[in-house]
């Protein structure tokens, strides 16, 4: 990959100005972002909790997967961003609508039709007959109404909440085997969100306590693999469901998830001729080479995946935005995919990536200027500065920090870094400790790829990743806030992609939460046993269209 041009740092004057959760178990970290416990760093369970047999040879052999993720995060589909627990979650829920990994667009799952016409304020849908959950019960319209009652239930704090509440009002049954979305105004985004409520069982949420256990890893669905283990840190287990009857049927008979976050196992458990499992994730670029050189396909997606910097803005002097700007400037991103990423990357120069259908670049490009940096830290009277990087504990993370610790002693910022598991990271977010500067990774495209869902997912007056950086109180941010409410609500959608742009130039020139490089994620398998495998610009796996060879 040729080295990225260095581009001059545009840094404009502050434009005039033109949503508590808190999902202590959502776990969204480098899985688009970083919730509470995403992605756990945890380690593999016991080799005898792990193998469970039978992943040789033969159709109805078991197919064992690595996942470079924690799978203790929440389970809830209505909670979670953990990315082992929602790549779990497609293949054991599904919604109204699924989309499809790559392209994302929706198709019908639980419903039968996608509208032909998204442009109105009512969408109709019919339950695919026969569908039934994995307890043998059938699904009907009330599970339907119970899921988005709960979502949209002003009482109950939930992360999809922020992916429905502004547009969709409420959600009617009409009979047992049909339902309406009634809509607050005309949003043909809202079709692809559709796969994000996924639809759980009335007769087993609604116990006291259920919620808990869903929490806890309790799965029941009506999707093509049902759950048969769960072992938090370990691995989780699945089998396909017999009665599924739906549009994308398990093709493999058993499958054992193993949660390995740390690299080396991780790259362990698929190689040589005795490797313990066929297909992995988040595979660390320094064993493409490897890997492939053992027969092993290895493919990257790029995407959302980011490494960002999270400030505390009640922390001085972070409250400044030319120190955070100047922190940005500082950090030389070309050396860092070079060395850390070895080509597998890109500078930041949006918020959204450069595969984004609404991407341009930002007005505030953050390229390597040290000597810019230095005069906007003087510019804010800032002397002998010293900083501790919290970090998360994700490998490629780790590999990218002492870059960002060389780039800021070079400008006279003593820097120091602390690198912890993503859990103990975000309890201390939770528990509004003190710190001055977060590292962590993120990839809101788990969720999908319109840009209004992914700038809602990281800013608002109730979200929780302002609540980490305590920035929602700022008049610019409380501007920047309505800015987006307002794009949300425009109808044509060449002038919402325009007013996006224009508030995204916002949230790159206050820097409060801001990528510094997007990076390219890298899932390897074995072709000799796996086919339709494809690799994900997001974390986890999808293998609802895999099959044995």
């Amino acid at each position: 990959m040729p080295r990225h041009v260095r581009r001059s740092p545009v840094i404009r004057d502050a434009p005039a100005p033109t949503r508590r959760s808190l999902l202590k178990y959502s776990g969204a970290l480098g899985a688009a972002a970083a919730v509470s416990s995403s992605l756990a760093a945890c380690s593999a369970g016991p080799e005898s909790t792990n193998d469970t047999g039978g992943s040789g040879g033969g159709k109805n052999s078991t197919l064992t997967a690595v996942i470079g993720y924690g799978n203790d995060g929440s389970w809830d589909p209505t909670q979670t961003a953990s990315a082992f627990c929602m790549a779990a979650n497609n293949h054991i829920y599904e919604g109204l609508l699924d989309t499809d990994p790559i392209s994302r667009e929706p198709y019908a799952a639980l419903a039968t039709a996608v509208p032909g016409d998204a442009s109105g304020t009512s969408w109709k849908f019919e339950l695919r007959p026969g569908a039934t959950f994995h307890d043998g019960r059938p699904v009907t319209a009330d599970d339907v109404v119970f899921v988005y009652e709960r979502i949209l239930d002003p009482d109950t704090q939930t992360l999809a909440k922020g992916f429905f509440a502004s547009w969709l009002k409420e959600v009617k049954k009409i009979d047992a085997r049909n339902v309406e979305l009634v809509l607050k105004f005309p949003f043909p985004d809202g079709i692809s969100r559709l796969t994000l409520a996924k639809i759980m069982p009335k007769h087993v949420y609604s116990r006291p306590g259920a919620w808990e256990d869903a929490i806890k890893g309790k799965a029941i669905g009506s999707g093509p693999y049902r759950q048969t283990a769960h072992h938090p840190k370990s691995n989780t287990t699945f089998e396909a469901y017999a009665d599924y009857n739906g549009p994308r049927p398990a093709a493999f008979r058993k499958m054992n998830w193993l949660t390995i976050v740390d690299a080396a196992p991780r790259v362990a458990k698929i190689s040589g001729a005795s490797a313990g499992a066929q297909i992995a994730d988040n595979i660390p670029y320094a064993n493409i080479g490897q890997l492939e050189n053992g027969g092993m396909s290895v493919q990257g997606g790029s995407g959302m995946n980011n490494l960002f910097l999270m400030f505390n803005t009640e922390r001085k002097p972070f409250d400044d935005v030319r120190v955070r700007q100047a922190l940005h400037i500082a950090i030389d991103r070309d050396k860092m995919i070079e060395v850390a990423l070895k080509g597998h990357g890109k500078p930041a120069s949006s918020f959204l990536n450069e595969q984004n259908p609404s991407y341009r670049p930002a007005k505030s490009v953050y390229a390597y200027d040290p000597d810019r940096a230095k005069a906007l830290l003087a510019d804010a009277g800032v002397r002998k500065l010293s900083i501790e990087i919290l970090a998360v504990n994700v490998s490629w993370i780790v590999d990218c920090l002492p870059t960002i610790k060389a780039s800021w002693d070079a400008i006279g910022v003593e820097t120091t870094l602390s690198p912890q598991e993503t859990t103990a990271v975000f309890t201390k977010m939770d528990q509004k400790q003190d710190y001055q500067v977060v590292a962590a990774a993120s990839n809101p495209n788990q969720f999908g790829l319109d840009a209004d869902l992914i700038m809602h997912y990281n800013y608002g007056p109730q979200n929780l990743w302002m609540r980490y950086a305590r920035w929602a109180d700022d008049s610019v941010a409380k501007a920047l806030f309505k800015d987006m409410d307002r794009a949300t609500q425009e109808p044509d959608a060449e002038k919402k992609k325009t007013m996006v742009q224009e508030y995204i130039d916002i949230v790159a020139e206050q820097a409060v939460l801001y990528p510094v490089v997007h990076n390219e994620l890298m899932t390897a398998w074995n072709p000799k046993r796996l086919s339709g495998i494809r690799a994900q610009p997001y974390p986890g796996i999808n293998l609802l269209q895999a099959e044995w060879v």
